[in-house]
C-alpha cells in the first residue's frame, strides 16, 4: 500500500511491518498505540522505525491512519474519552417518555 508520511511517499506492506518491529521491544504506552503480533507499541515508535524519519518529522495521526488501512489494530491514547452523545431534543426526549422510539434506538 503506497501512503505518505512526512511528505515522504512509502510502500508499506503488513508483512513488512511485521518484519521491522521484529525484535523491537516497545516503549512504555502514553499516547496512542498500535498492536503489531501480540505487542502494543507507540505510534511514534512505529513510525520512527518502518520509516527511518525522526519522530519529529511526522503526526501520531499519519502513522494510525497507514497502520489501520494495513488491518493493524489502533487504539487511542490512555484516558482519552470518547465524544459525548448528542443531546436528545425536548421532541425526541418527550417521544421516549411516551414509549416511543429515539435515534439512539434505531
Amino acid at each position: 500500500m503506497r501512503c505518505v508520511i512526512a511528505r515522504y511517499p512509502f510502500d508499506l506492506t503488513k508483512g513488512g511491518v511485521l518484519d521491522s518491529m521484529k525484535g523491537v521491544t516497545p516503549e512504555p504506552v502514553t499516547g496512542e498505540s498500535v498492536t503489531i503480533g501480540r505487542r502494543r507499541y507507540p505510534v511514534k515508535q512505529v513510525g520512527e522505525v518502518i520509516t527511518r524519519q525522526d519522530r519529529r518529522d511526522f503526526s501520531g495521526g499519519e502513522v494510525t491512519r497507514a497502520m489501520a488501512r494495513l488491518g493493524f489494530t489502533c487504539h487511542p491514547a490512555p484516558g482519552a474519552e470518547p465524544a459525548p452523545a448528542p443531546a436528545a431534543t425536548p421532541v425526541e426526549t418527550a417521544s421516549a417518555l411516551l414509549g416511543g422510539t429515539t435515534p439512539q434506538d434505531v
